[in-house]
């Protein structure tokens, strides 16, 4: 038995504490907190340097003039939500946790109130709003109401009751009853949770278990929605009451008394609901295409506008508003069968409505149908178009005006929307008296109309895809199907082949010949928006300046320009005010400093502050670059911006920038031997790193050889004046004049050599002196024209003495050597730097974002305030020793295939660890490496785990400390910080103090004071905070799950993640408390448990297998400020985030989802925020306006089954709230995509059957209708719309060649194949596969690719992965994706499929890809295959043509893919000793006999089981159509028995019945050998063997007499067997349907038995081809493809 207790603050929010403070358990122990000890402030906290917080503390403790309750002992230390605890019984953990909430909220908060949702309701039930003197809604009720925060108006109803008892006590009101002051209905320890929440959470529950977990049908029970939605009608009040009667019908729903039902609309489970939903669609599809058959039926010129000269053919047109009000009628139908549910007592108006619109509707039809009966009447009778005909064409004319006026109506307030949503917004009775006939009265999806500009932006989109669909649809798939339809209704004296029920008519044929087109012309809309999508998402992309910079040669074009950039867009410092005049400033400097226009963005200066804010900017993103071990440390030096201490003229720009500038300087010297100094200069100063190349490498030459050479010796003078000789030539113009140029290139060799040997660790002061001796003989003797040799005299060789090195620990000197040695050596060769390509990407992609429109920065100070909330179940936190060296069957461990797919990463990593002395040489055993934390971090950070979600993430607060000091540091400490960063550095590879101390003061520990933390610490810790909604926490540390220990591990090094879990409390025997409960979808309901605990304006979502950039954070106060702009006519209340795809080089499955992430989601997502306006939240790292939807139901609905996509629904409630979605891409967040195929699908299986449960969704209902027409299309193609499509896709070739299947064996095919009009037909077809395999996937993928990688690389990277067969996948995952949305739709079974985010480095089984694939792609493609062989063999069309060959090569390739891509991408998929062991371990699995515990993975029946579950909970429609469907294999079966020799020739239906006859005999000998195995096979044996040798005697005799009386071939033989296999597969399917019925008897057994022997028949169908080529020689039998890195 359990019981709900509070929603407390976990435990782990409860010990933490600063450092300096005494932990909680100490002798001073002092009240746990979270960020802030509001409970015991503290003089010495930081948190009081913050004036805010001092005003928000004081504020709360100003209780003096307030009256407490009776009887009650007040302590000094109360405060204001003391008072309300004690006054309405809340909660203490609750208030303890609400109190830090609404300090930090007051202090930080930069939103507008939560409270308008509060305040919205109101005025929508007429109701005076009960906030009279402050905001208290999300402080009394949110945080205290455990599952009721997923029902917003609930919570509204219980504030206005609450807010106004509490007004009444701050009135001094007196209790007439009493006399006394007036207190509150519910008062008392604990009252608010027993009085209020426990009873609705009562009914929660019980409405969760009458769910049966989802399985029971939609509208038998009420979800969370149905409970809100019942306090959108002021009845809440007359029978709910204050305080809450417990005895009203909102509690009681049993079957012997009255109570609440379904509230606001019934989820009911039929395929009818796309087009209930989306009704205006398909009345435009509908009625499209009878128009375009009308007109090309009798259209013999060569457009249709001329056809429609014609006056017959207008009439004719006009039968369009016929099926019009046909479509209302059904629409109405289906409103009233699926929504009656909702009418009850107390709604009867709704059934009235809904009857009337029936009545009204069959009233409109018939209208429709005599009016235009007439017309004819008249014109028939009067032969021509009389006078009388066309007064008749009038009325109809007219009649129809008036059935679209709403329609036209709809139109002009689409054109002029902000009409629509004042008058939706306002509450008029008179406005709901005309509306209440079209749509119910709904608290939300009112005023959802954009403003005009944006109307005209997608309008114009749509306009321009249909008219391209239509006119495709009318000139490519209609037209051309006219003439074959016509000639085939005029087909007569055809021999039937089969016996015809029809009689001559070919109308059925005809039926059949256009089903595949009409299925085409239903879904190719998704086909044009994919190409106009992609179209307009490059442009919208370009106008953003996405792929500017997408290599690091443009980021060496733009580099001088970066701080600029930075100091512009991060820098709190360039924030102008929001004044015309001011964004017209902004975008002007934007212009200069995208372009580099203007003296100020041209370069900045090597003391400037703005620099030096850039350069410790970029040196801890390259910091952090070495720290995750993507550069090394050599590539840290080239890539840091350090100044030089040896040349202050110039910027010591990184050493990649300056690769060969210094070589080509020369070069440039060289060939202008005798030109100008000024000329000379002007040339090499059109590049400013080669100016500053030339400059950094004189002044360091001349500053080592000063360094190395005596000061006190004769050299040193000499050295001295030869510089002063060069420094006072360059000033006076004659540098070439008294200098020989073309002997630069010499003196560059020889500086070179002496560099390299300066750089050594071990110098040999011998060869430096040589060095120098060549270097002086050839500048004195050769360079300099009047040069003097003044060390020629004196009887001993140059520089012998007059050396002396700098001391070795003299880090400065040597890193200053090492540089210059890069200067004067690199080549083009070293321009690879970094040479990772991940580490490229960001390099890239971060410079780009620097020049794309982005808000100003505030101080953080003033920044909002956000969380970072990532959902936890069980997923793997830190790898273990044991995790990553175990080995699987092939001898492969993680850590292996770690090493093997990061080589470089891995190489950096054992360079660091020799740096950092943890491991004394680069082969180190395994064994002993697996020992470090450091190793299980590093490849804990390349898989998908918590370690590596929570290092990101804490890059936020990270970034926040670096962006408080540089927004409070004065120029002065700014430059001490450089001044002390530069003085560090490296020496080779075994000194670390350079990047140690660079990790070290970028962490601002010169801030931090002795005593307590530093100001930055503070103000990122009031800022940042990230919570992991771990709900199994509690009992992971009660097991002492290795899980537990590294998560406290993680938090320990992490101080700002917090850890929210549900607690479990013993409370008796047999109870137990919790904390929380949750009762919905697991993953919603884990995230808005712990939505209590985060802090700040905004919640940034981030799923497990997400990942963060520090480069990235640093735009975070950039991204929040988008709160604050216009998007139209709306604030967003959402921020959508670009997602990085991080694991696409892992393999070639991971660079395909990689490809498809970015194309279908990346830039759909773009279009949707702009131009199409309906982008919902598709992105786990989508940032939430916190407390907007606080107060509107939390960031994600958790119904049962119908919210299993619960992200998708957030979206949809904001929408539907009013809320606004958009997107940017000037910051992304990393994610990480499964590399495996087993675990793709099982992802693919998810969202489809998650998209399948929104087809009977309320939310998707309402937006379907309250949306205008063309945002429908686009939320329709870009959610639902989208699997429809692919749906119909599948079942186009199966229409296809099921049609096929009917022509051929008839003779239809033969009598139309000497027209060439019939090869039409199936070019129409073939057309538009080519066009669905071709342009729905390829464009937006090479579209997107080109903007961001350029159009060539995207052209090369798709045809690679045409190479490695994307193809196959793409085909394969369309398979599952039909299958599974196809089945939820029908059946439901949708579920949440784990995929456990782990390497693929095992071998699937074969078992296991057939428990996986077998009925969504194996059975499909044998089937398929089956109707492919038999068209091949009886069809009459000519197959030479093209377009056969296509069209069955087309057809193959399905097949192909779905059977061959589990194996194809399987590791060792074929490997002969595996298949072997694979067909073994299969069999094993079909024969195992069924336990009590045995899973689906030991036995086939009890897989087979599980496989059948959806049809045990389907409703009736969902089992009629599954029969309807299991029908077609009959057919098989009746066109190939009229083909064999045995009927000889006849045509009768006894025929077909005869061969039924004999595969039911069949059937009986199975079930005959059944049963004797069952009896007789374990003890008496001979009797089973009797049993079979008779058997084997009567089939023999039979077969004989067959051969001799009817001539029967052995081919006939083979051809029979494969009719009746389709046969025996539709019993077992419709058997399973009847399961129920059939189960009790003694047939099921066989049907079991049955099943088993096609299991096994499909098993070796399909492992057939695997068996081939594994026994292929070579390699290329399992390297194939990069599916593998063992």
């Amino acid at each position: 038995m359990s019981r709900l207790r509070n929603l407390n603050i976990p435990d782990t929010l409860r010990g933490r504490s600063w450092p300096g403070q005494t932990p909680p358990g100490g002798d001073n122990q002092e009240p746990p907190y979270n960020i802030i000890p509001v409970a015991a402030v503290r003089a010495d906290h930081p948190s009081l340097r913050v004036p805010e917080v001092r005003a928000a503390c004081a504020t709360l403790r100003s209780v003096n003039d307030l009256r407490w309750p009776p009887r009650t002992q007040r302590r000094p230390d109360y405060d204001l939500l003391d008072w309300l605890r004690l006054f309405f019984g809340f909660q203490e953990d609750n208030v303890r946790n609400q109190r830090e909430h609404l300090v930090l909220h007051l202090a930080t908060s930069r939103c507008g109130s939560p409270s308008r949702n509060y305040t919205f309701w109101c005025s929508y039930l007429g109701r005076k709003s009960n906030i009279w003197i402050s905001d208290c809604h999300d402080a009394v009720s949110d945080h205290g109401s455990a599952n009721l925060r997923l029902m917003p108006e609930c919570i509204c109803y219980i504030f206005h009751n609450m807010a106004m008892e509490m007004n009444r006590i701050l009135e001094n009101y007196i209790d007439p009853n009493t006399g006394q002051p007036v207190l509150p209905s519910v008062s008392g320890e604990k009252a608010f949770l027993k009085e209020v929440v426990k009873p609705i959470y009562d009914t929660i529950k019980k409405e969760v278990d009458r769910s049966k977990n989802g399985t029971a049908p939609p509208g038998a029970w009420r979800n969370y929605d149905d409970i809100n939605e019942y306090f959108w009608s002021g009845r809440c009040f007359a029978k709910l009451s204050w305080p809450i009667d417990r005895r009203s019908s909102f509690f009681t729903r049993d079957e012997n008394r009255y109570g609440v039902g379904k509230v606001g609309f019934v989820e009911t489970r039929t395929f009818w609901n796309l087009f209930q939903s989306f009704d205006r669609l398909w009345v435009m599809l509908v009625l499209f295409l009878q128009a375009a058959i009308i007109v090309a039926w009798h259209d013999d010129k060569e457009y249709p506008w001329q056809a429609l000269k014609s006056r017959d053919l207008q009439v004719k047109v006009l039968t369009i508003f016929m099926t019009w009000s046909g479509m209302r009628f059904l629409q109405s139908l289906l409103d009233a069968g699926t929504q009656y549910l909702l009418v009850s007592r107390e709604t009867m108006f709704l059934g009235v409505r809904m009857v009337m619109k029936i009545i009204v509707a069959s009233l409109w039809m018939i209208a429709f149908w005599v009016f235009y009966g007439r017309i004819w009447s008249q014109r028939n009778a009067d032969e021509r178009w009389s006078q009388e005909a066309n007064r008749r064409l009038v009325h109809f004319l007219e009649l129809a005006f008036v059935f679209v006026l709403p329609e036209l109506l709809g139109l002009a307030l689409m054109i002029i929307p902000w009409i629509q949503n004042f008058l939706e917004e306002r509450n008029w009775r008179i406005f709901h008296l005309f509306t209440w006939w079209f749509q119910s009265r709904i608290f939300v999806g009112r005023g959802l109309r954009e403003g005009l500009v944006d109307s005209v932006k997608y309008s114009l989109f749509w306009i321009h895809v249909l008219a391209t669909k239509f006119l495709f649809s009318y000139f490519l798939q209609i037209k051309p199907m006219i003439q074959p339809t016509k000639q085939l209704l005029e087909l007569l004296d055809v021999k039937y082949e089969w016996h015809q029920f029809y009689g001559d008519s070919n109308r059925f044929a005809v039926g059949l010949l256009w089903l595949p087109v009409v299925l085409i012309y239903l879904m190719d809309l998704q086909i044009w928006y994919s190409i106009y999508s992609s179209l307009v998402g490059a442009a919208v992309g370009l106008l953003d300046h996405l792929g500017e910079i997408r290599n690091l040669g443009q980021v060496r074009l733009r580099f001088q320009y970066f701080a600029s950039a930075v100091q512009f867009n991060l820098m709190p410092e360039g924030q102008l005010l929001q004044t015309i005049g001011n964004k017209f400033k902004d975008l002007l400097y934007r212009l200069k400093l995208r372009y580099g226009l203007g003296k100020p963005y041209q370069k900045f200066e090597p003391n400037q502050i703005e620099g030096l804010r850039f350069a410790l900017l970029w040196n801890e993103i390259i910091a952090i670059f070495r720290e995750e071990d993507i550069v090394s440390d050599q590539e840290v030096e080239l890539l840091e911006l350090r100044r030089s201490a040896w040349s202050d003229r110039v910027i010591s720009w990184p050493c990649f920038l300056l690769f060969n500038e210094l070589l080509l300087a020369l070069r440039q010297a060289k060939e202008l031997v005798d030109a100008t100094d000024k000329r000379l200069w002007y040339k090499i100063c059109k590049n400013e790193y080669r100016r500053c190349a030339v400059i950094e490498a004189y002044d360091s030459v001349k500053h080592l050889l000063l360094e190395i050479v005596k000061i006190d010796s004769k050299e040193h003078s000499v050295i001295t004046d030869l510089f002063e000789k060069i420094d006072g030539s360059i000033k006076d113009g004659k540098f070439t004049k008294q200098f020989n140029l073309s002997m630069l290139p010499e003196i560059h060799k020889y500086i070179s050599k002496l560099a390299k040997l300066l750089k050594d660790s071990k110098k040999d002061v011998g060869k430096i002196v040589l060095a120098l001796q060549a270097l002086y003989r050839i500048v004195i003797r050769e360079f300099s024209i009047d040069g003097e040799d003044q060390l020629a005299s004196g009887g001993r060789l140059p520089f012998m003495d007059a050396v002396e090195l700098p001391d070795p620990s003299n880090n400065q000197f040597h890193w200053q050597v090492r540089r210059l040695h890069i200067i004067l050596t690199s080549r083009d060769s070293t321009h690879n730097v970094p040479s990772n390509v991940e580490a490229r990407w960001r390099i890239c992609f971060f410079s780009n974002s620097l020049f794309m429109n982005m808000p100003h920065a505030p101080k953080v100070e003033k920044m909002f305030g956000f969380s970072v909330l990532t959902p936890y179940h069980n997923e793997e936190v830190l790898y273990s020793k044991e995790q990553l060296l175990k080995k699987n069957e092939d001898g492969v461990c993680i850590l292996f295939y770690l090493k093997t797919v990061y080589p470089d990463e891995w190489k950096y990593f054992i360079e660091r660890m020799l740096r950092e002395g943890k491991v004394v040489k680069a082969d180190e055993d395994d064994e002993k490496m697996a020992k470090l934390r450091d190793l299980r971090l590093w490849a804990s950070y390349r898989g998908l785990t918590l370690a590596r979600a929570v290092r990101g993430m804490m890059y936020y607060h990270r970034a926040l400390k670096v962006m408080a000091f540089l927004d409070s540091a004065s120029e002065v400490e700014i430059q001490e910080l450089a001044k002390r960063l530069d003085s560090g550095g490296q020496d080779g590879s075994t000194n670390s103090s350079r990047l140690e101390e660079l990790s070290s003061s970028l962490s601002f520990n010169t801030c931090i004071s002795s005593t307590n933390l530093s100001s930055e610490d503070h103000i990122s810790a009031m800022k940042c905070t990230f919570v992991v909604a771990c709900q199994i926490y509690g009992s992971q540390k009660a097991e002492k799950d290795n899980r537990a220990e590294e998560i406290l591990y993680l938090m320990k090094t992490n101080e700002a993640l917090r850890v929210a879990y549900v607690k479990e409390v013993p409370a008796g025997r047999d109870e137990k408390e919790y904390y929380s409960v949750l009762l919905g979808e697991g993953k919603s309901e884990n995230q808005n448990h712990a939505l209590i605990f985060t802090r700040g304006d905004a919640v940034q979502t981030i799923d497990m297998n997400q990942d963060n950039y520090f480069e990235e954070a640093l735009k975070m106060r950039n991204l929040l400020e988008e709160f604050k702009t216009y998007y139209g006519i709306r604030k967003p209340t959402v921020l959508g985030v670009r997602e990085h795809i991080f694991t696409g080089s892992v393999s070639s499955l991971a660079w395909f989802m990689s490809a498809q992430e970015t194309s279908l989601v990346t830039l759909g997502q773009r279009v949707l925020a702009n131009p199409l306006k309906v982008r919902m939240n598709y992105s786990h790292s989508d940032v939430f306006d916190r407390f907007w939807f606080l107060s509107r139901g939390g960031i994600s609905k958790a119904s049962r089954m119908i919210n299993i996509s619960e992200d998708i629904s957030a979206g949809f409630n904001c929408t539907l709230r009013g809320g606004k979605v958009t997107h940017h891409e000037y910051i992304q967040v990393g994610k990480g995509r499964d590399v495996g195929l087993n675990q793709i699908s099982m992802v693919e299986a998810k969202v489809a059957a998650g998209n399948g449960e929104q087809v009977l969704s309320r939310d998707v209902y309402r937006l379907g209708h309250r949306l205008d027409f063309f945002r429908m299309l686009s939320f329709f193609y870009t959610t639902v719309g989208y699997f429809f499509s692919t749906t119909m896709v599948i079942l186009t070739a199966y229409a296809f060649l099921w049609g096929r299947l009917y022509l051929c064996p008839k003779g239809l095919e033969g009598a139309a194949a000497s027209s060439s009009n019939d090869n039409k037909a199936l070019g129409t077809i073939l057309n538009l596969f080519v066009i669905q395999l071709c342009l729905f996937t390829a464009i937006p993928m090479i579209v997107e690719s080109t903007l961001q990688h350029g159009f060539l690389q995207a052209m090369w990277d798709f045809m690679t992965k045409q190479l490695q067969l994307s193809s196959v996948f793409y085909t394969f995952s369309m398979g599952t994706r039909a299958h599974y949305f196809g089945r939820t739709v029908l059946h439901g079974s949708a579920k949440y499929r784990p995929t456990g985010h782990g390497f693929v480095v095992d071998h699937k089984s074969f078992a296991e890809n057939y428990r996986l694939y077998a009925r969504s792609h194996f059975v499909k493609a044998i089937e398929l295959g089956l109707l492919l062989t038999f068209y091949a063999s009886r069809s009459h069309a000519d197959k030479n043509t093209f377009t056969y060959k296509a069209l069955t090569i087309s057809s193959w390739f399905l097949v192909v893919s779905w059977i061959m891509a589990p194996f194809l991408f399987n590791p060792l998929g074929f490997d002969s000793l595996k298949t072997v062991h694979d067909f073994d371990d299969f069999m094993n699995w079909i024969w195992f006999r069924v336990g009590v515990f045995t899973k689906a993975e030991e036995s086939w029946e009890v897989w087979w089981y599980e496989e059948q579950d959806h049809l045990r909970t389907t409703g009736l429609w969902g089992k009629l159509v599954e029969v309807i469907l299991d029908l077609r294999f009959f057919l098989f079966q009746y066109g190939v028995v009229y083909q064999l020799g045995i009927p000889a020739g006849s045509r009768s239906i006894s025929v077909y019945l005869l061969s039924l006859i004999c595969f039911f005999v069949i059937l009986g000998v199975h079930a005959l050998i059944s049963y004797a195995w069952d009896k007789y096979a374990a003890r008496e044996h001979m009797y089973y063997r009797l049993v079979q040798f008779l058997i084997i005697i009567l089939g023999a005799l039979a077969l004989v007499a067959l051969v001799e009386y009817r001539q029967l071939q052995l081919l006939e033989i083979f051809t029979s067997l494969l009719a009746f296999i389709p046969t025996g597969w539709g019993l077992i399917s419709i058997a399973q349907v009847l399961r129920p019925i059939l189960k009790p008897t003694w047939i099921w057994g066989r049907v079991v038995s049955l099943a088993r022997l096609y299991d096994i028949m499909f098993g070796v169908i399909v492992m057939a081809p695997i068996a081939v080529f594994s026994w292929m020689p070579g390699s290329i039998k399992t390297r194939i493809l990069f599916n593998q890195s063992i």
